[in-house]
């Protein structure tokens, strides 16, 4: 059974940063993504990264966020610096070959 949690969002003022986490059921997933849906808006893909570690980001993310994983522990990251208004959001990870499977995803609010 496959399974995704999101963690560590919050509320921070803008410049500022913060640290998500993913914990997955599953140490055979290979890529894993983060996506982010604000208020009113599509849910919008920000970054992926490879079982290798190999990365890609989002025009609007780039630079300013790194995603790395932790293998041995079935875990992703997000740290997000350098936040924006713009990023408030709820924070989801997911995986394409279990791609209906979606966690309850974690807020971030950056305030001005």
């Amino acid at each position: 059974q496959v399974w995704l949690v999101e963690s560590g969002g919050g509320l921070v003022q803008a410049g500022g940063s913060l640290r998500l986490s993913c914990k997955f059921s599953l140490s055979r997933l290979n890529t894993i993504r983060w996506y982010r849906q604000a208020p009113g808006k599509e849910r919008e893909l920000v970054a992926t990264v490879s079982r290798s570690g190999s990365t890609n980001y989002t025009d609007p993310v780039m630079g300013r966020f790194t995603v790395s994983r932790d293998n041995a522990r079935n875990m992703v990251y997000l740290q997000m610096n350098s936040l924006k208004p713009e990023d408030t959001a709820v924070y989801f990870c997911n995986t394409p070959v279990y791609g209906r499977v979606w966690g309850q995803g974690t807020q971030v609010t950056v305030s001005s």
